[in-house]
């Protein structure tokens, strides 16, 4: 298989910078160029600073890609679903390209941002940066382990990373990135039980609650899905909290072999059952923008630089 992007599938780091940017003009033939360009800086840094543990990931816009890469489409290539449904929505707010640089030091994620931002620099425009990091022993602000339900070890790769299904694009991955804002003040007003119940596991402890036990309007009801076959549906999440002393939230990424498990998930959350039953947890968080992206494999970008 192509080698897939290091970036997809690494392990959790403690900072992270996260730039999407919109292309200003025609001029593929450049920033295909720039894109492997971007990799050699990611390479560069992890061997470097290796003990930072250096993590990159270039994606491209779903709404851009057939600009860039004309002729070449990966089977499942779809814009953000675009979901709302009362005071629950989901914005879609495309993207051309998104980069994602992670590292163990805020100041390695900032040098390299810097570069890349250079190397970019008279052909798209930086619209968002956004600095992540870990919280605590892996929570989200809200105070619960974010992630929990991730694949491990070489199932990683299994969920995130397209197979020889489609062999062109072997090693890829499609990504969902949305920048969510928490009502903290709201949230915090809760009480613990409240919570755990709007989540579906316990705050402390991170243990899921079972089956039966968990409300149906709860975060992890709502995204447990199942397939056809009974299998679950799975993503892999890269999030991480992000915010200031005036605004806090979780800059969600889902990485995936197809962009169903995201779309159903996100449906589930934002779009009532029969009982009226959504996503509780939407009453105190709110995605504020979402885009979808294809981040190729490492052979596929630098095979179609020149």
């Amino acid at each position: 298989m192509s080698q897939p992007q290091k970036g997809i599938c690494a392990e959790a780091n403690l900072h992270a910078l996260f730039l999407m940017f919109n292309v200003m003009e025609d001029g593929e033939n450049i920033i295909r160029h720039k894109l492997a360009k971007v990799l050699d800086i990611f390479e560069h840094y992890d061997e470097e600073h290796y003990e930072a543990m250096v993590s990159g990931v270039v994606a491209v816009g779903t709404n851009y890609w057939m600009e860039l890469y004309p002729g070449l489409l990966p089977n499942d290539l779809a814009p953000f679903p675009d979901f709302s449904e009362h005071d629950r929505s989901a914005p879609v707010v495309p993207f051309d390209l998104f980069i994602q640089i992670r590292a163990d030091r805020a100041d390695i994620c900032h040098a390299i941002g810097i570069e890349v931002c250079d190397l970019l620099d008279g052909n798209v425009e930086l619209v968002e940066q956004v600095k992540g990091f870990r919280f605590l022993d892996g929570r989200d602000l809200t105070g619960f382990v974010n992630g929990t339900e991730n694949p491990k070890g070489m199932k990683k790769f299994e969920v995130a990373i397209v197979g020889d299904n489609d062999p062109d694009f072997a090693g890829g991955s499609y990504i969902h990135v949305q920048r969510y804002q928490h009502n903290m003040e709201k949230w915090n007003k809760l009480a613990v039980l409240e919570q755990e119940n709007i989540i579906g596991r316990s705050k402390d402890e991170n243990i899921e609650f079972d089956s039966d036990d968990r409300p149906a309007f709860s975060h992890t009801k709502r995204t447990g899905l199942k397939n056809a076959d009974g299998s679950s549906m799975e993503i892999l999440r890269q999030s991480m909290p992000y915010g200031d002393m005036k605004v806090q939230g979780l800059y969600f990424i889902s990485c995936a072999h197809s962009p169903q498990p995201f779309t159903k998930m996100l449906q589930s959350m934002i779009v009532a059952d029969d009982d009226g039953v959504y996503d509780k947890f939407l009453d105190y968080t709110t995605p504020e923008t979402g885009a979808a992206f294809f981040a190729p494999s490492i052979n596929f970008i630098k095979q179609h630089a020149k």
